[in-house]
């Protein structure tokens, strides 16, 4: 196997584990906000030097690719994916750490009957992130193009959960804290339902050569 090669198949390795360190990270982040469970928040802050020094590694094999082996057509897409995936994903981890955050914070104060659907758009997004991921794996652009469909439901769900809250607040004067909290989580949720997009987008452009930003495209 020649060096290009090598170096590719070595991309692909470690964005997988990039891939599997971030998707524990969400599922941490979530389990902490959820559970109220302090040691999956520790969990999440421990992992995240380990995210960062693994975004750094894929860009310099990136990099090297494309200064050094000067590849054309399909391998040239692929990396510029890969790249744009390897960022995405560092960002959702850094996500991850702010929900985490924000729960280190809920714990701190005593349970409030709010109905904040928190849990739902918590499996929305993760479905997201998990489904962009796939589509990458498989280099399936139809389970890539159901994840663009899906960021609007996202959306929808996080006005929700705003609207609710900021009712909460105003009768409960006490509980502003929590439900800020609340609203910053629900936030980063909604930015980890963006970044999956973003990786479905550099799917597409991977397979096809299209270029979907925007969802130019998302129903065809």
């Amino acid at each position: 196997m020649r060096h290009f090669d090598e170096l590719l198949e070595q991309l692909r390795r470690k964005l997988l584990e990039m891939s599997a360190l971030v998707e524990s990270s969400i599922l941490d982040s979530i389990k902490s906000l959820t559970e109220r469970n302090s040691s999956e928040a520790e969990a999440v802050f421990k992992r995240e030097s380990e995210i960062n020094q693994l975004e750094i590694h894929i860009d310099d094999i990136a990099t090297s690719l494309l200064a050094l082996e000067q590849p054309v057509a399909n391998d040239l897409r692929f990396i510029t994916a890969a790249a744009k995936i390897n960022s995405n994903l560092e960002r959702i981890g850094d996500l991850a750490v702010n929900i985490a955050e924000r729960s280190e914070s809920l714990i701190r104060h005593p349970q409030f009957p709010v109905r904040a659907d928190i849990p739902r758009l918590a499996d929305l997004a993760t479905s997201m992130v998990q489904q962009s991921l796939d589509a990458f794996v498989k280099k399936d652009t139809d389970v890539a193009r159901g994840v663009l469909l899906s960021d609007d439901a996202v959306d929808d769900l996080r006005d929700s959960i705003y609207n609710e809250l900021i009712g909460y607040m105003k009768k409960n004067p006490q509980a502003v804290q929590p439900c800020v909290d609340l609203m910053f989580a629900a936030r980063s949720l909604e930015r980890i339902a963006d970044h999956a997009t973003n990786i479905a987008e550099g799917v597409i452009f991977m397979i096809d050569g299209v270029d979907v930003r925007h969802h130019a495209q998302a129903g065809r």
